[in-house]
């Protein structure tokens, strides 16, 4: 037993029992329709603003320069801040909308964000469709970006707190799957409402979003509350009830005992995002905020954002754009199948590191092949060279949605401790918005000043983040999250440093006071897992 624990505390290590019960895989399929929505948004803006009829009511200016070919540059015909507002809008609205999805997910629950999310979304949908002028179309952005910080912020965490600790991993990239199979679905519509001559098609693409909108503000009144949320809030005996509910057996009472007493130390913190910046925080903090920072900079969403227009710039046409994107899509929904079935029996180290490798290697033949071959007036990209793009990148997408995709989500809210749990995802998730925003609004204007150099820089990021884990990046499959202290972070050669005993880790009160009898009586949380 861990010093200063309770008798009744299971030691470190004990695997509590549990069974796959269908509670928790609907509650889990439900839930991960949040990804849904975000993936359908991440989609569905590059395919409208390829969209003639869209760019000419919207944005007539970039419609000009995609149509007069004397002021035309094949890598610069989009680059239009307003054009990247349109897209980067979401992003910048999640980051702040995540502030106070923290609140709520952490006094409210985990369910009641979701369904918060879920409003957000049907009303952004219900603008976007019926948009004017460019203000309402940009409001609606926002109220969409709303959602996606309050689905980010409780989704995550709803997914990792309600599944068994073997199969966490896999329950857990629900989400990141649901965000591919989005970005798919986004792009096979974008292909068919591309096809609409009456000029609407946008608007059905941007309308369509209310149905994964409205699953998820179904599945949020349908789900169960977390256990730990409910603990955590002080109603122990209806999270036992749940708890019992979820695992399928009546002995819950190990996981129940440590559920409480990991709730008894939260509730000493009194101020989670100060607490969250403490020497023994730091591990997980360094982590968390990296991974997101990382992720965006594979320039993954570089990708799927602007992938017909990608596809566009390098001389595909069109139609021929969307198609490939649709291509990419398909291919970054089988990949992160690959993920879900893997990350727990391979481990997250193994996935990150094999996918560092693929993801270098391919940016650099797309980067050579784009500087011997689209020049900016190029018109079209000869068809071998096309397809070899199309397969790099798919490659790339690939590598990415079995590594980099679901485990930047996984890996944070599954290693902060309870009582840092809500503000930690919150900056996991503010930290993702913010580089997204920042990659959303610049990419068009990088891609005009670095033209194929855009892959270098990108696969430049990709060299650095693989040694990032190589030294940095602990294994966390098949850890219980209470334990992760204990049997991760306290045997990391780096970061057992900041977890010394000897350090003052007091929380909001005086060191001295902690200790009773020579022993702890837990506040320390690195001391009790």
């Amino acid at each position: 037993m861990p010093a200063g624990g309770f008798a009744s505390v299971p030691p470190a290590g004990v695997e509590f029992e549990a069974k796959i019960t269908p509670i928790v895989i609907i509650s889990c399929i439900m839930a991960a329709t949040g990804g849904l929505m975000f993936g359908y948004d991440v989609g569905v803006s590059g395919g409208v603003t390829s969209m003639p009829d869209f760019l000419e009511k919207f944005f007539p200016v970039v419609y000009e320069k995609t149509n007069d070919p004397t002021i035309n540059s094949n890598y610069c015909k989009y680059d239009n801040q307003g054009l990247q507002l349109f897209t980067s809008s979401l992003y910048l609205a999640g980051l702040i909308a995540t502030f106070f999805a923290s609140y709520t997910t952490r006094n409210l629950g985990r369910r009641p964000t979701m369904l918060i999310a879920g409003v957000f979304f049907i009303v952004g949908v219900v603008l976007n469709a019926s948009a004017k002028n460019l203000a309402m179309l940009i409001i609606g952005r926002i109220l969409l970006g709303c959602g996606v910080g309050f689905a980010n912020q409780a989704v995550p965490l709803f997914l990792s707190e309600i599944a068994p600790t073997r199969i966490r991993g896999g329950l857990n990239i629900l989400f990141q799957l649901n965000v591919t199979i989005g970005i798919l679905l986004a792009n096979l519509i974008n292909y068919g409402t591309s096809k609409i001559k009456a000029g609407w098609g946008w608007r059905l693409s941007l309308g369509l979003a209310g149905i994964p909108a409205g699953l998820l503000t179904l599945g949020a009144l349908l789900v169960v509350e977390t256990p730990n949320s409910l603990i955590e809030r002080g109603l122990l005996e209806e999270g036992k009830s749940v708890l019992r509910k979820i695992r399928g057996t009546e002995k819950i009472e190990p996981e129940f005992l440590e559920l409480v007493e990991a709730s008894r130390v939260a509730k000493e913190v009194k101020h989670p995002f100060r607490n969250l910046l403490k020497r023994r925080n730091k591990p997980q903090l360094v982590i968390a905020v990296a991974l997101q920072i990382f992720q965006q900079f594979t320039g993954i969403n570089a990708i799927m954002f602007y992938a017909p227009v990608l596809f566009d710039t390098v001389g595909f046409g069109n139609d021929a754009a969307l198609y490939s994107a649709v291509i990419t899509g398909a291919v970054n929904v089988l990949s992160t199948l690959v993920s879900v079935y893997s990350v727990d029996k391979l481990g997250r180290r193994k996935l990150l590191l094999e996918a560092g490798v693929q993801m270098f290697l391919s940016q650099v033949v797309i980067a050579i092949i784009l500087g011997i071959k689209v020049k900016d007036h190029t018109n079209d990209l000869h068809q071998s060279y096309a397809i070899i793009v199309v397969v790099m990148v798919c490659v790339f997408v690939s590598a990415f949605a079995w590594s980099w995709g679901p485990l930047g989500w996984l890996i944070p809210s599954e290693t902060f401790p309870l009582e840092t749990r809500s503000a930690g995802q919150s900056v996991t998730v503010c930290t993702n918005l913010l580089f997204t925003f920042a990659i959303a609004q610049a990419f068009l204007s990088m891609l005009c000043h670095f033209k194929w150099g855009i892959f270098l820089f990108f696969s430049s990021w990709v060299l650095i983040m693989s040694i990032f884990v190589v030294f940095l990046v602990p294994e966390t499959k098949n850890i219980p999250i209470e334990e992760m202290t204990e049997r991760v972070w306290k045997k990391h050669w780096l970061w057992k440093r900041f977890l010394d005993e000897n350090v003052d880790e007091e929380v909001g009160t005086n060191a001295t006071d902690l200790k009773k009898g020579g022993h702890s009586i837990g506040l320390d949380p690195a001391s009790q897992f």
